[in-house]
């Protein structure tokens, strides 16, 4: 994945770290025997810790002293096997290879609700011989399953079948055969080609037949002969569907635009080359962000590893523009506003094309790589590299600031608003910037040297002053730069010590989930979620929200838990988590962050602890031993 949403890493805050071996800790508030060797624990965005075990998975909310769920009908499971979903308490379970052919290898797949503990589907006991689909369709709510059924006369036991639940209250819907059950004739196959699109009116199945649509109660309406469509999206009338169909060797994506009647609304397809990972309905037109890649390639007839931008006409699919903008990279950051699209390269520059393929920058603005932060201010657009930094007018592209402020290629850098004073405060490669809001005048503002060569990660204000971390440093600074204090926890051991962020960070928030509703395959309407739009900066309280208004939305008991902990302050906001090594043996360290001084001591006494912080709740879950979990309470 080439773009992370800066507000992620500081909405959630998870650290994970790698074990070997494990021994007693002390007394925890709670302890979960799981009876089972643990493999791996993820600290979900609902705020329930997953283990995996050598039997299957179970939940732990620190709230109940016994696991919420466990789940071990499908015995020992691989990463790969357990994909917990985008923006929702669901984890869909998977064993046994996709097939469409009945009688290959049986394939298995459960829903666990993993807040409330409930397995809302289990095909094993719904008796599902195949699944070649299994697929959540959000805000709905509902599960789409299809495959090979075993119940009914000798031929429903063999025809493609489809089954809609309703995840709420756990039910079946409608189910429908995607062939007629004892059809004579050449063999025909019906299986799933994508992800369905689930629409107030009707559900449209893609299949190597054709889109198959069905009403709510799985009545037939229509049939289209597209073959091979992986993911569709519709307008938020629902009368125009966009169908996506992965060419054969995948170099290539073909879009296809279908009526709300199955009638084929352009004379031809549109192909763009490369994987489509951007797409956007507009009243203008169709945005268009493709990905092409030579897959490593060295041939000079390979395709260039870079993105391509078109904008086509929503009526007759053609490209509005005569002149598609060069991007010579990939396409990190994709905003949509009022006077055109906005978006910023992954190997530097950013540039902006009105909706009728005029540049609107005088110039493409060339900036350092990997662009971290692209984000509105009251000056205009902040954009912080790797490299450089600057604000610039987002009609023009003219700079705000009279020359970028440019640094070392650091591996982190961080920054924040000092309202205050009315100052950008920068921080990378062990220096910190101060610009001036209104004059963009750039001064040295301090020196920061952390040891073990790490670089602040995290700027924050505290109270008038300046708070800066990394793994194992912090420091606090007066406003005029002077130390208030600066601290240092030696890591427990520098060889084979590495932290990771849990797969949940890539979930956390709604804007990120929707910005990649399509590499997903997410079924979605054009109006659900607003990926595309600019957001504030250092305005996280704003994207708390936005997440929890969607959740809440869903009307689901397990969507409020979820709503509730995004609207919840941070319970650990004011001090930081660091993992030292102690007189005792290796621990967690509590810092205050306005006076640098330990809170609180928790001695894990491993080398190499494996351990979550959930930093909402205020939680640390250890892994005490393999079939042992402590859960601690960081607030006291």
């Amino acid at each position: 994945m080439r773009k992370l949403s800066q507000f992620v890493l500081l909405l959630v805050g998870i650290m994970v770290v790698n074990i070997t071996t494990a021994q007693k800790a002390e007394t925890p508030q709670n302890t979960y025997d799981l009876g089972a060797n643990i493999n791996e624990m993820t600290l979900t965005i609902g705020g329930i810790l997953i283990a995996a075990t050598n039997e299957g998975l179970v939940g732990i909310d620190p709230k109940q002293s016994a696991p919420v769920f466990t789940f071990n009908n499908f015995g020992k499971l691989k990463p790969e096997e357990t994909d917990f979903i985008p923006a929702s308490p669901y984890i869909v379970v998977s064993q046994g290879a996709d097939s469409k052919f009945a009688g290959l290898a049986k394939t298995k797949r459960a829903v666990i609700n993993y807040i409330t503990g409930k397995v809302i589907f289990n095909s094993e006991t719904d008796n599902w011989n195949q699944i070649y689909t299994c697929n959540i369709v959000l805000p709905q709510n509902k599960l789409i399953v299809s495959g090979i059924q075993k119940e009914g006369d000798k031929f429903e036991k063999m025809t493609p079948k489809v089954a809609v639940y309703d995840l709420s209250t756990q039910k079946l819907d409608y189910s429908f055969f995607l062939d007629k059950p004892g059809r004579v004739g050449i063999a025909k196959d019906f299986s799933v080609t994508g992800v369905p699109l689930l629409l107030k009116s009707m559900l449209i199945i893609p299949t190597a037949q054709g889109l198959i649509a069905k009403s709510h109660k799985g009545d037939d309406l229509w049939e289209c002969k597209i073959k091979g469509i992986n993911w569709m999206v519709s307008d938020e009338t629902e009368k125009e569907i966009y169908g996506f169909e992965t060419t054969t060797n995948g170099k290539n994506t073909r879009i296809h635009k279908i009526g709300s009647n199955g009638a084929e609304l352009w004379k031809d397809d549109r192909k763009v080359q490369g994987n489509v990972s951007n797409f956007q309905i507009l009243p203008q037109g169709l945005a268009v962000v493709s990905d092409k890649s030579s897959g490593g390639s060295t041939s000079v007839f390979a395709t260039s590893d870079e993105s391509e931008i078109a904008f086509l006409s929503a009526s007759t699919g053609e490209d509005l523009w005569e002149k598609a903008p060069k991007t010579k990279g990939y396409v990190q950051h994709f905003y949509v506003q009022d006077d055109g699209i906005l978006f910023g390269i992954q190997q530097g520059g950013i540039n902006k094309i009105s909706f009728d393929g005029k540049t609107l920058f005088k110039k493409p603005l060339k900036t350092g790589e990997n662009i971290m932060v692209m984000a509105e201010s009251p000056q205009g657009l902040i954009y912080i590299t790797s490299e450089d930094a600057n604000i610039v007018d987002l009609k023009t592209g003219d700079q705000v600031w009279n020359k970028p402020l440019k640094y070392k290629n650091s591996a982190a850098v961080a920054s924040t608003f000092d309202s205050t004073k009315n100052r950008y405060l920068i921080a990378a490669d062990g220096e910190i910037f101060a610009i001036d809001a209104n004059s963009g005048d750039v001064t040295d503002f301090a020196k920061v040297k952390f040891d073990e060569k790490e670089v602040a990660n995290t700027m924050q204000m505290r109270n008038g002053n300046i708070f800066l971390s990394s793994s194992q440093n912090l420091a606090l600074l007066e406003s005029n730069g002077n130390e208030v204090y600066q601290g240092y926890f030696k890591s427990p051991s520098q060889s084979g010590f590495v932290k990771v962020l849990s797969g949940a960070l890539a979930v956390a928030s709604t804007g990120l989930a929707m910005a990649h509703a399509a590499k997903a395959g997410m079924n979605r309407t054009n109006s659900y979620g607003s990926a595309n739009d600019l957001s504030n900066y250092n305005d996280y309280g704003k994207e708390n929200k936005r997440a929890a208004d969607m959740f809440a939305s869903i009307g689901d008991a397990a969507f409020d838990v979820m709503s509730k902990r995004f609207k919840a302050t941070a319970a650990t906001e004011n001090a930081q988590f660091i993992l030292t090594k102690l007189d005792a043996g290796v621990g967690l360290v509590k810092v205050n962050k306005d006076t640098g001084k330990v809170d609180k001591e928790i001695v894990l006494k491993d080398k190499k602890p494996e351990y979550q912080v959930d930093e909402i709740a205020g939680v640390l879950y250890y892994k005490a031993n393999d079939k042992t979990i402590y859960a601690y309470n960081l607030q006291k």
